[in-house]
């Protein structure tokens, strides 16, 4: 037991000693001690601070955003954003964006972009993505008499299918990327861009499988094409600052109590049921 008690001071005067002799190093060398650097400031106490939570959103994107005739959004992402505010205490604003100017309109106005966003890596190299709410992928939507055409992409990516798209997104991409031999047309309003197919402008589009099983059902005569099957892997996130870990974290965490307690299904059925 003396022997244990021994070892413990004998320790215990090298810590000490090596302590006061770094402290007398430290001084004889002018050199300040180090301290730990302050946080970076977090969007998270902007936001709070600030009263409102800006909210990048294309509003032609229906189940997710859509704007309406009087000025204000509604959808999936609307009522999830509201929420979001309503959590920290502030409200929604707002900021209508397209898909093509998305990425600038966040990074120079927003705190969160919301809207059937779909994650990429192109996008992760200047963003933070929460968690996806939503898995999704991309699938054709046509007339339903021409719905046994258009099952693969091989018979989609033919010179004679005429391909309609909307700028700016992730389905310009996948349409120039994978449907290179069919006629492509870039169609500038998302919304009425399916009454184009419904009459006979155009034949065929691809976009994710959410949107045309909604679009089937505002839309008699058109026909999701294996919706849950769809051509390649995707997912729904929304977009927050890069770097700041803090406010990730809490709209993050604020996604999977929202999930978790049944708050995001009964907002998306509202929307899709």
């Amino acid at each position: 037991m003396i022997r244990k008690d021994l070892l413990r001071l004998s320790i215990g005067a090298l810590a000490l000693a090596a302590s006061c002799t770094g402290a007398a190093f430290a001084q004889a060398s002018g050199a300040a001690p180090s301290a730990s650097p302050a946080a970076a400031p977090s969007r998270l106490d902007a936001v709070i601070a600030r009263g409102t939570l800006r909210v990048c959103t294309t509003g032609d994107y229906k189940p997710y955003s859509f704007l309406k005739a009087d000025g204000t959004f509604e959808g999936i992402d609307i009522d999830m954003a509201e929420s979001l505010a309503k959590s920290l205490g502030v409200k929604a604003d707002f900021v209508k964006t397209t898909w093509s100017n998305l990425m600038s309109d966040f990074l120079a106005k927003c705190d969160i972009a919301v809207g059937g966003v779909s994650t990429t890596l192109e996008r992760q190299k200047r963003v933070f993505f929460t968690q996806p709410y939503m898995v999704d992928g991309k699938a054709p939507i046509t007339r339903c008499a021409d719905a046994a055409k258009y099952q693969t992409l091989a018979q989609i990516d033919q010179p004679g299918t005429r391909v309609i798209v909307n700028p700016g997104g992730t389905n310009e991409r996948f349409a120039k990327q994978y449907l290179s031999h069919a006629k492509l047309t870039v169609y500038p309003d998302n919304v009425s861009i399916f009454k184009q197919i419904l009459e006979g402008k155009a034949d065929v589009m691809v976009t994710d499988a959410s949107e045309t099983l909604l679009q089937q059902k505002l839309n008699p005569g058109l026909c999701s094409v294996h919706p849950d099957k769809p051509f390649q892997y995707g997912e729904k996130a929304y977009m927050v600052p890069q770097g700041d870990v803090t406010y990730q974290q809490y709209v993050d965490q604020w996604l999977h109590l929202a999930r978790e307690t049944g708050q995001f299904d009964s907002i998306r059925d509202k929307w899709l049921k």
